[in-house]
Order: structure tokens, then sequence, then C-alpha cells
């Protein structure tokens, strides 16, 4: 008997228990779409933040004050906040950093403001930035009608403004054009001069509720706090950021007039470390997840090597006729490995499907509209359900090679 014909003998065998085969397949499956399932949907969802995020790559660093948001404690002490970074130091910083000429200077204004437009206005959830004509390009902004502001108007403070999405949406009907119309806040008229793409997916909606304005337009409205600036710095060639970070923690320094020997009054952070942090927390859910595949695989495996150890003793008859009529040990013990391996794979493949549509379901629901096939995910997918077959044969398989033809070929 060869190895051709132990494949046919083992495929009639599967089919002659159809039932049992599928209900061990679908134990299998069950573990492999949990597995592959898993991985797909952190994939995509990853893949979303990622191009949610793809203006904040590994070729920009931020400069903010230190202590940013709230005082921070080490130790139980209380650490120093510096003051924030004023417009007059972005500004200068500007002038000196010569290595990158799209250097981002920017201020939140207020989260909750109110837009008006003739008889329309919009709830009072309307974010407003005061920016340079660089900040879209180190947000990953892009413009879908309209444009940018010029270098001259972010100068003069003119008063324009570039809109969300959902700002069109709430103060524009029937196919009105916002360019060149006027919207009023803070008891001011603005120009609207560009709209924004829709953000989506892990930006939330708040991305599109937002204003931007010329920095120096927008400084004139801090009238209860002072403004917080904070500078972001785009580099085309990612591998001078070092000395980049280098030259701007000097000039910061100097501008900050932050003596020698003492910590900089101001942090700088490459915005890559999101992206970074983002990568390690992924990778514990993707061992979570490996890790739960794998217990239900497990499961998976134990049941199969049960159904295959009552399969022996059912055919005990059959494999003494077989060993009667020359077959050997090698022989008999491919026939159940290779009996074990295709009801694997078959619940493999199965699962697999499964996972990929359950993983991009998450992942959709979550994220962006993208579809993902995890082609790594699923080469491991079948290269583990055939080394859960063997191990699973193995031990059925190595009893029905060692039982003896004469009492087999009693054995009723």
């Amino acid at each position: 008997m060869d190895l051709i014909e132990n494949i046919r003998v083992g495929l009639n065998n599967i089919r002659a228990n159809l039932l049992r085969t599928i209900l061990t397949a679908m134990i299998v499956a069950i573990g492999i779409s949990s597995l592959v399932g898993i991985l797909t949907a952190i994939d995509g969802i990853q893949k979303s933040i990622n191009n949610s995020m793809s203006g904040l790559g590994a070729n920009s660093f931020d400069i903010e004050e230190q202590g940013a948001g709230s005082r921070r404690r080490q130790r139980g002490i209380e650490q120093k906040v510096y003051p924030p970074i004023t417009l007059r130091q972005a500004l200068k910083f500007q002038n000196k950093f010569i290595k990158s000429n799209e250097i981002s200077i920017f201020s939140n204004v207020t989260g909750s403001m109110e837009v008006k437009r003739l008889s329309k206005k919009t709830n009072p959830n309307i974010s407003l930035t005061a920016a340079n004509q660089h900040y879209l390009i180190s947000n990953g902004l892009n413009i879908s009608s309209g444009r940018n502001f010029t270098p001259q108007e972010v100068k003069n403070g003119s008063n324009l403004a570039i809109i969300g999405d959902a700002l069109r949406e709430a103060l524009f009907k029937n196919g009105e054009n916002p360019i060149n119309q006027d919207i009023s806040f803070y008891g001011t008229k603005y120009k609207i001069v560009g709209i924004l793409e829709k953000q989506g997916g892990f930006s939330g909606p708040s991305a599109d509720r937002r204003v931007l304005v010329p920095l120096v337009s927008g400084s004139k409205l801090f009238t209860y706090r002072e403004p917080r600036y904070q500078i972001s710095v785009y580099m085309t060639d990612p591998l001078k950021i070092n000395a980049a970070i280098g030259d701007a923690t000097g000039i910061m320094r100097s501008i900050r007039k932050d003596q020698i020997g003492k910590e900089n009054s101001f942090n700088i952070e490459r915005s890559e470390s999101l992206a970074e942090n983002l990568e390690e927390v992924s990778g514990k859910v993707k061992l979570a997840g490996g890790v739960v595949g794998m217990i239900t695989l497990l499961g998976a495996s134990i049941a199969l090597m049960n159904i295959m150890m009552v399969s022996v003793t059912e055919r005990t008859r059959e494999i003494g006729i077989r060993k009667a009529l020359g077959a050997t040990k090698k022989r008999i013990k491919e026939q159940f490995l290779i009996e074990a391996v295709v009801i694997c794979l078959l619940g493999g493949i199965a699962g697999i499907l499964l996972g990929i549509l359950m993983g991009n379901l998450v992942a959709n629901l979550i994220g962006e509209g993208t579809l993902i096939i995890p082609w790594g995910w699923t080469l491991m997918g079948l290269i583990v359900c055939v080394v859960v077959g063997l191990i699973s044969g193995v031990v059925p398989a190595n009893k029905a090679a060692k039982l003896d033809p004469i009492e087999s070929l009693r054995f009723e």
C-alpha cells in the first residue's frame, strides 16, 4: 500500500463518517477563527490608525513647554511646571531653525465654540485652532476644496477660516459652495477659504468639527487665559531628525533662557513615539489573542485525538486485514496521520475564512472601511492546522500500528 493509496483510503474513511468529521473540523475551525480573527482585526485597526495619523510619521517632532497639561508628581514630589511657549518665542524659533522650511506653530483656542452663518448656527462643540500655513502637513490634513493660508495672510492676521467637513454640512445645504462665504464666531466675521477633507476613522467626529484661523488672527482671541503655543517641525529626511532635535534643543534653550546645568523648560517628543507605543500595545494584544487561539486549538487537538482513538478501536478488524495483506506499521501510521491532518485542514480553511470575515468586520466597525487579507496569518493558520493534526494523530496512529494482525482479525 503506497502513499497515494493511503490518502485515498483516508479520504474515504472521512466521507464515511461525515458528521463526526464536520463536528471535529468545527472545533478546529473555532480555534483557528479566533486566532486569525483577532490578529486580522488588530492589523485592520492598526492600518486605520496609521492612515488617520499618516502625517505624524517618523520625520517630525513636537515642542511644548515642560509639564504641559497638568502638574506632574514623581515619588510624591510635585514637579515644576514651566511657563508656556509664547508666540514671540515660537516665531523666533521659526526664524532661527534653518534645517526645515515646514515648521508648524499652533495653539488650541477653544473646544466649545459656536459658529454662526446667517440664521444658522452650530452646537457649541466646535474647536478653534490658530495655526500657520504648515499646520496641515504636520497634522496629516488635506484640503478637499479651496486653499490653505498664505504666509502673508498668517503674518497679517487676516480674518480667514478653514473649516471641517461637519461644519460644511451643518451650515451649507443644497450643494451651496462655502468658499468665500462668511461665518462668524466671537462677534467677528471670517471668510472661508478652504474645506478640510472628511476625517472619520479613529480621528472621531470632533476632527471634522474644527475651524482653523491664521496664527496672528487667532492669538487675538485669547482673552481669559494665557495662550499655549506648540511647535511641530517636519523633516523631509528622517535620517537627519536626531541632529535636528539637537539643534532645536539648543535654539529653544537660548530662546527660553534656560540656565546651564538646569533641565529644559520645554519638551521635545518625536511623533514616531506614538506609533511605537501603538506597535507595542498591538503586539501585546496580538500575543494575548494568540494565546486565546492556541488554548482553543489545544482543546480541538484533544477532541481530535479522542475521536481518532475511537476510530482506531472501531476499525481494529480493518487494520488487521490491511496488515494481513502486507501493510507495514509505517503505512498504517501514515493512514491515520493523513486523516487527522485532512480533518484539521478542513476545519482550518473554514476557520481562516471565518476569522478574516470576523476580523474585517470588527476593524471596519471601529476604523475605516478597508479590507485586510492577512496572508501571513493565513499561512501560519494552515501550518498550525497541519501541526495540530500531526500531534493529534500521533498517539492513535502508533496505537493502530502496534495492533497484532491476528488479534485484530478476531476483533468483533
